[in-house]
């Protein structure tokens, strides 16, 4: 095909991608396209669902790309090696056909006898969905994100008793926030990352994030308006934070980073962004919007900027006036260097005055305008994503810009009862997004029923403007269930009924159909997972991670206040996994739920043991007081060692990569100091304390239980007790001087797991049957006084959608 004919082409393909022309006027286009292409490749039979498109030849597994015709749309090959990284004993069993990509936009088709499947898609990316869905609707196993049952497939795979067909209903599908490299690991390599963009494709993604080596244009572009390599590497903050300064929200935080650090980031970001290309998947680059230092002004003769103020205790980057004569410059110069390094992309992420701000005397329209004309000029036709979050983004700022090229990830969708995505955004394309966790906490649950209910309701409105779904939890690598059923949403042609899937999710989690897992998931559907909308998108975190306090509600300042589902539910759970059939627990996947479950149900029964330890304190209890403590305290220690019975749930391995990327000692303290500052105090005293941010990131891992929660409760209580015996007032404890000191120590953790989950999750159950507290004064869960303590409070009151969030 020749070039003119291959730009054509794209054009028509990623404006029709983008919800940028009308229906009409792009199937015309695109048929004229499909027709031209079929004229230059003869012999083409057309698809189902388009007039026009090529039905290409079948390639066997591991068909060489240099065997491709002049006739095949794209290379398999990305998607055959991907297969081969997921389920290396049986890829040769799958066959991939690429086809071309119909007026309707992806598409994929399974079909197949034993032991030879074939999965027709549109893009690589697209062919390993048609692979997730044929193991979880055929094959009857799950591939979580994290958690698999693969090893429970038959030697030879089951034939697909009727071909399977299932089309997107939107063109996009987006994944991660903002902060999921801060909260799932900025230490990562590129293995790492590589699984997770498998597990995305095998679930439908098209469009992911990529932060990755993002300071490296900062870097090289501003050394050409005044400053050093020195300064610039002293502004830029250490990986676990720069997501925020990416936001312009604060700067140089656990520096200053090395010119070795930014190079070896840029070059795990040029990875990423090419293995993302490689199966199709649109790397979402961040844009340049004016994030300048804040003496930029004075080195820049005619630039104008705006001081940003402070975002809780930080000081913020200044703002570069975009409708001034210096922004084109440099956003030229920021593009030029960002995409020698990492290529184009046609998606790019910004976000203008994010939480709190200042525009100044800046016509915020006339701001975005200069902004989306910048990226034009670097990138033609790019769609500008933004986020959906607090107020933003404005009316304001959306009538400067052109509409069509823009895409909201909306962090709302779920959280607020009432809303009109149309009116508020004046018909600007968005993506049906949610948020089901904050700062990575390790708590079960999600709204997955707002998420039923609302998605094609939306879709099937007359003016609807919605055009994605956007996966956005601020830390991944936790609730698979979550990911695998929003996911979803895109994929099905009508509305998911909640009880059914959960069911099907049951009989597949762990390879095969189980009475008892169907209980437990049953259970999880009616109670974390059938959180309501209406206040919150999380659930609770955890009180064992709190502050010391007997009112402690909440370990993270933004978290729900109280139990957002009845908790007996997770014991019900937890009662029923331990009783899956023996063949069924040797999964990856059984084992990661079971501790993750038993530490939920652990975790719950704080909030029942806090107010009776706090009620004994009162009445001036010394005995009762004394064994209500012994038992939290029994209960942290159990949590310590479930938690150490799976990788997953361990800091050793989290400090360890951060320690990694060091060239030397100094710079692996550093950085070892920004992957465990981030988790506990995340940031100096001030932003820490008094901008609420300490254990905003808080999650049950082991080495966290043990040495920062276990002994801040530890010295909490002790003081207490002193308290009593001595008539006197607790003595006030400094909490930041105890975390600082463990987020500035290097002591080393395990990285492999220890403990048998099933044992241990057998003791968490016996122990939340077990009395509590001293003799003749014991309530079980199952008392029925206990059980209105746990039950759900749901939120009646609505909120608008301008109420104070949680901060990134």
């Amino acid at each position: 095909m020749g070039r003119s004919l291959f730009r054509r082409c794209r054009s028509v393909l990623t404006s029709r991608r983008r919800g940028v022309l009308a229906p009409r006027r792009r199937t015309a286009l695109a048929a004229t396209v499909l027709a031209a292409m079929t004229a230059a490749a003869p012999g083409v039979q057309p698809l189902p669902g388009t007039s026009a498109a090529a039905a290409a030849p079948t390639y066997a597994s591991g068909a060489p790309s240099a065997a491709l015709g002049p006739n095949v749309p794209f290379d398999p090959a990305p998607a055959r090696a991907a297969l081969e990284r997921l389920l290396p004993s049986r890829a040769a069993q799958f066959t991939l056909v690429p086809v071309e990509v119909p007026t309707s936009g992806d598409y994929f088709t399974v079909s197949g006898k034993a032991g030879a499947i074939v999965v027709r898609g549109t893009s690589p990316a697209t062919l390993l969905t048609g692979v997730g869905w044929y193991l979880e609707r055929v094959a009857g196993v799950d591939l979580g994100w994290p958690g698999a049952s693969v090893g429970r497939l038959p030697g030879t795979l089951p034939a697909v008793a009727r071909t399977i067909t299932r089309s997107a209903s939107v063109p996009h599908r987006y994944a991660l926030n903002d902060t999921d490299e801060g909260y799932s690991g900025a230490y990562r390599d590129f293995a790492s990352y590589q699984h997770d963009i498998d597990l995305m494709a095998l679930h439908g993604v098209n469009e992911v994030f990529v932060p990755t080596g993002a300071e490296y244009p900062y870097y090289r572009a501003l050394q050409e308006f005044g400053y050093s390599p020195a300064e610039l590497r002293a502004w830029i903050p250490a990986p676990a934070h720069q997501g925020w300064w990416l936001l312009q929200n604060l700067s140089g935080f656990a520096g200053p980073v090395s010119d070795q650090l930014v190079e070896a980031r840029a070059t795990l970001g040029g990875r990423i962004t090419r293995h993302l290309r490689s199966l199709g998947m649109t790397p979402v680059l961040p844009g340049f919007f004016g994030t300048v230092p804040s003496d930029f002004a004075t080195r820049n003769q005619g630039a104008v900027t705006v001081p940003q103020g402070r975002w809780v205790g930080f000081d913020r980057p200044n703002w570069l006036d975009p409708t001034g004569p210096v922004f084109a410059r440099l956003a030229a110069a920021y593009y030029r260097f960002q995409q020698a390094r990492f290529g184009d992309s046609d998606m790019f992420k910004m976000d203008l005055l994010h939480e709190g701000g200042v525009a100044g005397g800046v016509d915020v329209a006339a701001a975005a305008g200069a902004v989306q004309r910048a990226l034009d000029t670097a990138s033609p036709g790019a769609t500008w994503v933004m986020l959906g979050w607090q107020n933003n983004p404005t009316p304001a700022l959306l009538s400067g810009v052109d509409r069509r090229r823009v895409l909201i990830v909306d962090g709302l969708s779920d959280r607020y009862d009432g809303l009109d995505r149309e009116a508020r955004w004046g018909g600007t394309p968005y993506a049906f997004g949610t948020i089901p966790n904050f700062g990575g906490h390790t708590s079960i649950g999600a709204n997955t029923g707002a998420w039923v209910d609302r998605f094609h309701a939306w879709l099937g409105r007359q003016d609807s403007a919605l055009r994605g779904i956007a996966y956005l939890p601020e830390g991944t690598g936790g609730n698979p269930a979550a990911f695998d059923l929003f996911t979803e949403l895109a994929w099905q042609p009508g509305p998911i009924d909640q009880k059914s899937w959960f069911a099907g999710y049951a009989a597949r989690r762990y390879g095969g159909a189980d009475p008892h897992a169907a209980a437990a998931w049953e259970q999880l559907r009616r109670g974390p997972y059938s959180m309501r909308s209406g206040t919150w998108s999380e659930p609770q975190d955890s009180l064992f991670a709190a502050r010391p306090a007997l009112t402690a509600a909440t370990a993270a300042k933004w978290s729900p206040k109280a139990m957002r589902y009845d908790a007996a539910t997770v014991e019900r759970a937890l009662a029923e996994l331990l009783q899956v059939a023996p063949r069924l627990r040797t999964t990856d996947a059984y084992r990661f739920d079971l501790v993750d479950v038993a530490r939920q149900a652990l975790t719950n029964r704080s909030r029942v043991l806090l107010p009776r330890i706090r009620a004994a304190y009162e009445a001036e209890d010394l005995a009762g007081f004394r064994a209500l403590v012994r038992e939290w305290q029994k209960q942290e220690e159990l949590l310590g060692r479930l938690v150490g019975s799976d990788r997953r749930f361990l800091i050793g391995p989290w400090l360890a990569d951060a320690r990694s990327w060091g060239a030397d000692r100094a710079e692996r303290d550093r950085l070892e100091y920004d992957a465990r500052s981030i988790l506990t105090t995340w940031a100096d005293r001030v932003p820490s304390e008094s901008g609420g941010l300490h254990d905003y990131a808080n999650r049950e891992w082991s080495g966290l239980v043990q040495d920062v929660y276990a002994p801040r409760w530890a010295a909490y209580f002790a003081s207490l007790d002193r308290a009593l015996v001595n008539g006197t007032q607790p003595l006030a404890l400094d909490w930041f001087a105890h975390d600082d000191a463990w987020a500035r120590g290097h002591q080393r953790y395990p990285t492999t797991p220890t403990g048998d989950p099933f044992a241990l999750a057998g003791e968490v159950l016996a122990a939340l049957a077990a009395p509590a507290g001293p003799a003749g004064a014991a309530d079980t869960l199952r008392s029925p006084r206990i059980r209105l303590q746990y039950r759900s409070q749901p939120a009646t009151r609505k909120v608008s959608t301008g109420e104070s969030l949680p901060t990134h």
